[in-house]
Formats: C-alpha cells, structure tokens, sequence
C-alpha cells in the first residue's frame, strides 16, 4: 500500500493518550430523568484544542486517523465524497462501536452547484414484523434482549450509498479510497483510550467469540489503551471491496457469512441473502429552510433530525419576530477553565429547551420512513405552523410540549414512546473545488449486535423501530414492516448564506436522541452567536427531549441552573456526549477563502487540512 498514509505519527499521539486513561475509567452514571443515557461514554474534555485554519480543503472525524485519510484523499485531488469514503473505511477499523460498514449513514453533500441527500439508512428485513419486540404476554422486551444477536440486523445500507454518491460525485478511483484503511487493518493500529473504555464497560463481549477475540486478553480482560491491534479479515475484505465494490459484501460467501451469523444466533433474525442483495440506497430531496439571512439543508425523512432542527430555528424566528424580548441573548464570558470559558444566557437556554420541546413532541407523532407512511413534511416547517407553535412559549417552562396540528396531516397516529440509543459517528469535508460533504454515520448502540463478521461488526438498527406498534387501537408511524427504513435522529447540515447562495458550513453529530440538540446548538453559536467552530462546538451542552431541561454536567453555573429553577424548568445534569465536527467557509486576514474548522473536545476527533 501507499506510504503517503503516516501512520507514525499517530501511533505515538494514540500512544501518548494513555496517560489520560484514569481519567475515563469512570462509567457514565444515569442521568436523573427517564430518557435514554448518553449510548456512548464521554472520553474526558480536552482543553488544548483550537480551531483548525486551511486554505485549500480540510476533512474531520472522531478519530485522527480516519481524519488523516480524509485530508490525504482530498490532497490527491480528491471530492469531498472521496473524503467521507476513506473516513468511513477507517472509523470501521478504528471506531467499531460507533459506525462500520455494517451499518448505515445518511448524507448531504454540496457539488458546487445543488445540494443532493444519499439515503444509507438500513432496511427492516422482508421477513420482519411490527410483533418483532414484543414478548409472548404482549409487552416490549428489554433492550438488551432487543439488541444483542441477529433480531435487530438491519440490511446495511452505508456501503450503497456511498457507492451511489461516488458514482455521481467521486474524482479518485473508488480503490484509492481504501488504501489507508487497507494499511491501517494490516499493519495494526493503537487502541485508542475512548474505545479501550467503551471495550471495558460492555458485558455483552464476552458472549459474542469473534469480538472477545479480538478486544480481549487471553484471561478475558479488555486489551490495554496503546495495544497495536490488527485486523487482517477486514483488510482482505477492504481488498475485495476495492476491486469489486460493494457487492463484495452484498453477494457471495460474505453475504452467506453474513446471514448464517444472524439466523444461526441464540436469538435469530430474519436477514437473508434476498435482502443484501435487493438493497438499494437512495437519492431523497434535501429538506431547505430558511432561517434569518440563512438557508439551512438537511435529510428529510426517515431521519426526523433535519425536520426538527429546521423547527427549532424556525420557531425561534418566529418568537424574535413576534418580540423582540424573545431574540437570543448574548453568551455570557466565565471566570472558569471550561473549555468554552461561555455560557449561553439563562433565558437563551430557557428559550431554545422550549423550542426543542415542541419539536421533539411532533417527531414522537409524525416521523417516519415516507416511503411507508404519510409525513406532513411541508406542513412541520411552514413558518405560519411554527409561528403558531411558538405563539406556546412565554416566560416561564411549560413543562411537556403537546404536539401540534400542521398542515398536510392525512392520518392519525399513535405516539412512539421508544426513545432512541443511536451511536453514531460524524465525518465533514470541504474539497479543492468547494465542493463540502456531511454525513452521519451508525450501527446504532454501542458495537451494534455485537455480531461480528469478516472483522467489522453488524448494526442493531431495527430497535430503532418502535417496540410497540399500536397503542388504543392506533398504529405508530415508526412501527417495524418489512423493507421499511427506521426513524433516525441523525442531522448531517449544510448551511448557506441566503442572499448569495454561497456555501457557509457543514456540520454535524453523534449522540442518539439528543443529535437534534447538539447540531441546533452548534449551529446557534455559529450564525446567532458568531462564534469560530471550535468555540460553538466545545460550548456547553444543553436543550430539552420534552422532558426534562438537560444540561450538560459541571458545565452550567450555578446562577444559570437556579434561574431556569424559578422560570418552571425541570433540570437535570447528565453527560451528554456529543462528537460534533464542523467546518466553516471564512475570509482569511488578506480576504481570500478560507477554512476553519473545529472537533469535539468530548471525543477523540481532529479537523485537518491545508
């Protein structure tokens, strides 16, 4: 393989994180509400990142080697689409509980011209049912019980879907893009601190042979931060998959492999080899919508992340409009050595927890996969609709939002009351040609189904479904049927100046259910606040599931928590363990293009470019 690929240099800087390994030997304790925890742990806040300044391209991902095969494919002369596939190829490797080729991605990506949306997201299988969680007495089985084997695999949808956008979009030959994660699975590669913690914490190894294998010791102890590790399965595969594309992994004997793991599981899925091989990923229309002198593109459905980020900003229009007692009040400086040294205004946070409320109650009614079920698409982010919604909001918390009325709406549903557990990973890039890319990718919880083939490990994107699919006699929107597409929290945002239509930024996040609160944040602190990417992202953490109003912990004065107290809210400290990436189109000191771009101190990320 090529030598253009370092992969010295970040051994030794994987290796010397291991110093910080006693601060990520604590677990994540639950937070006070009911809403799911954060599905993947915090890796401990760094303090020493700044934003990152380039003139010609730049790529970032959780992880510094699947950043430095970004950046490497866009010095080659490669599209931002090139980028986000060697990132991909590599966070497999080198992030396996959080996204893989196993599981599915959603992406938005601007050529320079149009803003276009690949639909990766997994498929339920043709043998599935809306029964598929439910216990023999009739209630919805435990999570666990849910996740660990072959009854929650999804068809895989990432490969596809990257496969369809480089068709379209791509400039370097498909294999190119595989070299670095090649090298990387032959060669070995440290484990980094965040995934020998994630390693440790998870029970569920011991019980699935070819991930004990592999992340443990002989005695059954997790294999140490700094251990070289190798994966020559995945590097054969990546082999194939370089020369035969992704049928490589839809036919043949690892798509036999493949559906042998999960029907042959303890608990049995219905995956079959007609599934792989019928799967197509697809081009969906971007969901636009203006905010303030912005235009702000996301997926549309079946993530429900695009809709209710534009609800949240368009809410928020509306009640500045309406008042301008209601604009957002300016970040606040803290004496403090948190990373951000800002806080967002108690009435910021109280006016944005309210906005979220009302757009995380219509995603539990409406959100689904359009291709099953009628979505008042249009109807959610009409401004006169979010205008109403916002008439809701005053001074003080109304507690739990009800959702609204839009209009379009063709049938009545009943709510899901299945919160999400998505781990999910992020990859930005922005090319030579301007051309930018964001894309969001999973396998959903942690190590997915912790069914492991051919090295990469198997998504348990199905519980992504609904548990329960009717309630008094109503169907819920996002109940399993076959060959239907789970609702996705998943946001991956481009961003645009309105009158100009120039390019702005791209961003996105992991972080299950709560994806919908850290890219709206990221991307206030970028347009309302003017903050640089690295400041909006390393900001604290905050908003509302329309349950209680979550921040994140240790991260909010006191002042701030006992004022949003007397305005009514519920508060709850959690950790809540964002990955967000963002790069912004900026003019440098001589007034030329640029780029800056940031990561998220939460994680193991890195924002590189030239």
């Amino acid at each position: 393989m090529s030598s253009a690929f370092d992969l010295s240099r970040y051994r030794l800087s994987a290796l010397s994180l291991i110093a910080s390994a006693s601060i990520l030997a604590a677990c994540n304790a639950p937070p006070a509400s009911t809403l799911p925890i954060a599905p993947e742990a915090a890796s401990g806040y760094r303090t020493d990142l700044q934003t990152r300044h380039a003139s010609k391209h730049m790529a970032a991902a959780a992880n510094p080697l699947a950043a430095e095969a970004g950046r490497e494919m866009l010095r080659r002369g490669g599209s931002a689409i090139d980028a986000a596939i060697a990132m991909q190829a590599v966070l497999t490797l080198v992030e396996p509980q959080s996204s893989g080729i196993g599981g599915g991605a959603l992406i938005v990506l601007w050529d320079g011209k149009t803003v276009r949306t690949y639909d990766g997201r997994e498929t339920a299988p043709a043998g599935a049912t809306e029964k598929l969680f439910l216990q023999a007495d009739g209630q919805p089985m435990p999570f666990t019980q849910a996740q660990i084997g072959g009854r929650s695999v999804g068809t895989p949808g990432v490969l596809r879907a990257l496969e369809l956008a480089h068709q379209k979009h791509g400039r370097l030959p498909w294999a190119q893009l595989f070299e670095p994660a090649i090298e990387l699975a032959e060669q070995g590669f440290a484990i980094s601190p965040r995934l020998h913690r994630l390693i440790a914490s998870d029970s569920s190894i011991t019980r699935s042979p070819q991930m004990a294998a592999y992340f443990l010791n002989a005695d059954g102890s997790p294999k140490a931060a700094g251990t070289l590790l190798r994966n020559p399965p995945l590097a054969a595969l990546y082999v194939r998959i370089a020369q035969e594309g992704p049928d490589a992994l839809y036919k043949g004997a690892v798509a036999q492999e493949i559906v042998a793991r999960v029907q042959g599981h303890a608990n049995p899925g219905s995956l079959s080899l007609n599934d792989l091989q019928g799967y197509s990923a697809k081009e969906r229309a971007p969901l636009c919508t203006d905010y303030k002198r912005w235009q702000v593109c996301g997926m549309p459905p079946p993530s429900s992340g695009g809709i209710a980020v534009a609800q949240i900003l368009g809410t928020l229009q509306a009640l500045e409009s309406r008042d301008a007692r209601f604009a957002l009040a300016p970040l606040k400086p803290l004496k403090t050595d948190k990373p951000a040294g800002l806080e967002p205004a108690p009435e910021a946070v109280h006016l944005i927890a309210e906005a979220e409320r009302l757009a995380y109650a219509d995603r539990a009614l409406y959100l689904a996969d359009t291709d099953f079920v009628p979505v008042p698409v249009k109807g959610l982010v009409d401004p006169t609709y979010l205008a109403s919604r916002a008439a809701l909001i005053g001074d003080r918390s109304m507690g739990m939002a009800k959702p609204g009325t839009p209009p379009g709406i063709k049938v009545a549903y009943a709510p899901d009351r299945s919160p999400l557990r998505i781990s999910t990973s992020q990859v930005v890039a922005v090319d030579d040609l301007g051309g930018a890319v964001s894309m969001t990718t999973t396998v959903e919880s942690a190590f997915g189904s912790h069914l492991m083939v051919q090295g990469f490990l198997l998504n348990n994107q199905m519980t992504d479904f609904s548990f329960i699919p009717e309630e008094n006699g109503q169907k819920v929107a996002n109940r399993v049927e076959p060959g239907k597409r789970p609702r996705s929290s998943m946001a991956p945002t481009l961003i645009f100046d309105r009158q100009s239509g120039e390019f702005l930024a791209t961003l996105g996040s992991p972080g299950g259910s709560q994806i919908i609160e850290y890219v709206a944040k990221s991307t206030i602190g970028l347009l309302d606040w003017n903050l640089d990417p690295q400041t909006a992202i390393a900001l604290p953490n905050f908003g509302s599931r329309n349950g209680p109003t979550e921040l994140e912990r240790g991260q909010f004065s006191a002042g701030l928590i006992q004022t949003l107290k007397d305005k009514g809210h519920s508060v709850s400290e959690i950790d809540m363990t964002s990955g967000t990436q963002a790069i912004v189109r900026i003019k440098d000191a001589q007034g030329k293009a640029a780029l800056a771009g940031g990561a998220d101190p939460r994680r193991e990320g890195e924002a590189l470019g030239d």
